[in-house]
């Protein structure tokens, strides 16, 4: 095992010369070693794997097919959606019950515009978003204004906006949308560069992917060998983002081979890219960790605590409402019973990626990870004909084995202090 080389504790190499070469030739090459360092995230990565490559032995192949892989994304894209809000909403310390609900109301609204009055789409989309950030200022007011725990002023929400969207909706369901509408969650982009047997715009957007992620990564390994911190060394580096890349060009090419480049697909890609910077790289997201690691140390530290939970709920609104247009436009309908228990895939997702119960810990793409191992699994499950009842029993057992995972951690850390 090699250490991060330096001349002194307090001193860190100059950007323009020492930390590329040092990029290149520090950190450790023990796989083990760079596993322990970070247990709770590299834990789903694997466990992602493991998952897929168990349901696509059970299936024979099918549940890695074109046709299955874009399925998964169409099925689940709205709880993915819906877990990049509820991970910011745990790191926070709070927990968000009443997104089921706004997302029936939402695509309630957008409905009864669209389907009912006539109105053009987007319009039914620009009142669904507005429905949404309302909602999200009405529960952000209850908890940062009034002090109502969140658990409280979101179960109440949960009634309060399930009862709202039956009114709306007056009991019944509305369909059909405008074939615009329903391109959102059920339109792809096909031939735009042309290909023979497949898509080459989806293959080269995939390529995008792989190099943004080799850049990205390259980068935040400077920057950390910069403050000397810790990495893997450079072939294991160079192995990470091959491995990566090999996934990403795999996936690409199975839905360049399926109907193309799913819309829904670059509405998820553009949050996960925007709130992966929101949650890293600006000074709400570093509020956000501190307001759910230790609130009193946030308080004296100057944090508006008030102000950045108000915007914590209505972040969870407005992407409350995008997962209802998604849902609406996936279903071609609205109707009193969406949205019924997303509040719980989400929360699932959340936790299975990482985050943790007391807040504090959490990452966009632990959110995305863990959404994907409970798509894989109902998916997969669903393929091979598992009754319901006993795919809620195996998600349950899932979810209950993370939060004890979390739980382990925190007592392993703390024993060896």
């Amino acid at each position: 095992m090699t250490d991060i080389k330096s001349s002194s504790p307090g001193q860190r190499p100059s950007a323009g010369e020492a930390a590329p070469a040092l990029a290149l030739h520090t950190g450790t090459s023990d796989p083990r070693t760079l596993i322990m360092r970070n247990l709770r995230q590299s834990g789903i990565f694997v466990a992602l794997v493991v998952i897929v490559a168990l349901f696509a032995v059970l299936t024979d192949g099918v549940s890695l097919s074109p046709g299955n892989i874009t399925n998964i994304v169409l099925q689940y894209s709205y709880i993915l959606v819906l877990a990049i809000g509820m991970v910011i909403v745990i790191i926070g310390g709070h927990i968000d019950l009443s997104v089921g609900s706004v997302v029936a109301l939402t695509g309630a609204v957008s409905a009864v515009l669209v389907i009912q009055q006539g109105y053009p789409w987007w319009l039914g989309v620009l009142a669904a978003l507005a429905v949404g950030l309302a909602v999200g200022a009405w529960h952000g007011f209850w908890v940062a204004y009034a002090g109502i725990p969140a658990f409280i002023v979101t179960l109440a929400g949960m009634l309060l906006f399930r009862g709202l969207t039956l009114r709306v909706l007056d009991n019944i369901s509305l369909s059909p949308f405008p074939a615009e509408y329903q391109q959102i969650a059920a339109g792809f982009l096909n031939g735009l560069l042309g290909g023979q047997g497949f898509d080459a715009f989806t293959l080269l957007i995939g390529a995008v992917a792989v190099a943004g992620y080799a850049v990205g990564g390259f980068r935040t390994r400077v920057a950390r060998i910069r403050y000397q911190q810790p990495v893997e060394s450079f072939p294991l580096f160079v192995a990470r983002v091959v491995l990566v890349g090999a996934v990403v060009m795999y996936f690409a090419w199975q839905l360049a081979h399926a109907r193309g480049l799913p819309i829904v697909l670059i509405v998820l890609a553009v949050l996960v890219l925007a709130y992966g910077l929101l949650t890293r790289r600006t000074v709400f997201g570093r509020q956000v960790y501190a307001i759910g690691g230790n609130l009193p140390a946030a308080m004296l530290s100057g944090v508006k605590v008030k102000t950045v939970n108000f915007w914590v709920f209505v972040n969870m609104g407005f992407l409350s409402a995008v997962a209802g247009i998604i849902y609406s436009s996936r279903s071609n309908g609205a109707q009193p019973a969406a949205g019924n228990m997303f509040e719980l895939d989400a929360i699932a997702a959340a936790f299975i990626g990482g985050a943790a119960v007391t807040g504090g810990v959490g990452t966009v793409v632990g959110a995305m990870v863990g959404g994907l191992i409970m798509a894989v699994m109902s998916n997969g499950m669903q393929l091979m004909g598992v009754d319901q009842s006993m795919q809620s029993v195996v998600k349950g057992l899932v979810l209950l084995v993370a939060v004890a995972f979390d739980v382990y951690n925190k007592r392993r850390a703390g024993s060896a202090r």
